[in-house]
């Protein structure tokens, strides 16, 4: 049954106010129609609409970490709670284990995709092909070389999309080459690699660098770096969190300059299991974590993934780095669609596209997550 949603105000470049659209079979079809008897009718009332968002990296939420667990259960439940969050898309991702754990990781994401569970589009798994030198938070004792296997274990979901952050200068360009011609999207992340290194894995393939500015070296006078290098390129993408610990405004505003404005720059919330509790404690690769401000670290005080939302983020991103509202939505919607090469399914309010999208009031506060044309959570009702 055709359903038309009358009077919102999409949330393009420029508001359009007073538009209607019309969904059927999860789908967004035509705009602007006369309506038909039989359609069913949602009256917005001018509230603003936006695209669902997708988060290209979420370790956990709602108390569950993807890697204690990696399950078809646990990945219902994360779609479950970032439904809530305003999350309609997402990679649940394995940080770096053993490839046993791998392989289960891959199985049930594989799973959560051919019983339709909501919003999975694939899987990130950010190792175990790191430097430990830029370990973070992660387990170097689980780090490996990238080798033939592992480059089998990983091409073996096929009907999602796969994103590997690896450390490109302890592999190969023909490796890295390898994974591209099998459909992986690889990025780099947890990393030494020095400009040269990095100019010459993203001729081999590699589009994506993860968590821009963490994990990696600082730019130096004489030694520009990954970062550099994926600020010089047109057509490489960035990962970025905006919670205001991982990494100063004024960095990433000087990125968002070097890069074009927000051209191939993206939000992730790289959320771990407290997101969507009130918990303070917790456990991450055998370490406890604790939660103060807004921020999560080890006792040591290295940081540990993030206490955010990919919403929180978007709002963080508009008030953060002087940006418009409308371009902090693109930058967690159809920019990490693109980087995923799932533009033809996500990310925008335009036909034939998933009709994944948020209604929010005009003071923008998430009131209504709708996924396939279906209310999933309503703040004024849950």
């Amino acid at each position: 049954m055709p359903t038309q949603f009358l009077n919102a105000t999409l949330l393009h470049p420029a508001p359009m106010e007073r538009t209607s659209f019309t969904v059927i079979d999860g789908r967004f079809t035509g705009f602007n129609q006369a309506p038909h008897a039989e359609d069913i009718q949602v009256d917005l009332d001018g509230q603003f609409v936006i695209p669902g968002l997708f988060d290209a990296q979420v370790n956990g939420v709602g108390g569950i970490m993807f890697n204690d667990n990696p399950s078809l259960d646990t990945i219902r439940h994360m779609s479950a709670v970032l439904a809530t969050l305003g999350t309609t898309s997402f990679l649940p991702t394995l940080v770096s284990d053993d490839l046993e754990k791998v392989k289960l990781a891959i199985e049930a994401v594989a799973s959560a995709i051919a019983l339709k569970v909501p919003g999975v589009r694939g899987i990130h798994l950010e190792g175990p092909f790191l430097n430990s030198q830029k370990k973070g938070v992660h387990n170097a004792q689980k780090f490996r070389k990238l080798d033939d296997n592992s480059i089998d274990l990983i091409s073996t979901l096929t009907n999602g999309k796969t994103l590997i952050t690896l450390a490109p200068e302890l592999t190969s360009p023909q490796l890295i080459a390898e994974l591209v011609r099998r459909g992986i999207i690889v990025a780099a992340g947890h990393t030494m690699a020095n400009f040269t290194q990095t100019q010459i894995a993203l001729k081999a393939g590699l589009t994506g660098f993860t968590h821009l500015f963490n994990a990696m070296p600082q730019i130096e006078s004489r030694n520009p770096g990954c970062i550099v290098a994926a600020l010089e390129s047109k057509n490489s993408f960035c990962s970025l969190i905006v919670d205001g610990h991982h990494v100063d405004p004024a960095l990433l505003r000087m990125a968002l300059r070097a890069k074009s404005g927000n051209q191939g720059m993206f939000l992730v919330s790289d959320a771990i299991s407290s997101v969507g509790t009130d918990k303070k404690e917790l456990q991450l690769a055998g370490q406890k974590l604790f939660i103060k401000n807004g921020k999560c670290t080890t006792a040591e005080g290295t940081l540990a993934g993030a206490h955010l939302s990919l919403w929180e983020a978007v709002q963080n991103a508009a008030k953060l780095l002087n940006i418009e509202f409308a371009t902090a939505v693109e930058m967690a919607t159809a920019t990490p669609a693109g980087f995923m090469h799932l533009d033809k399914e996500i990310g925008r309010i335009t036909a034939d596209l998933c009709a994944d999208f948020l209604v929010l009031d005009q003071q923008k506060n998430l009131r209504q997550t709708w996924v396939a044309g279906q209310c999933v959570h309503d703040s004024l009702k849950n």
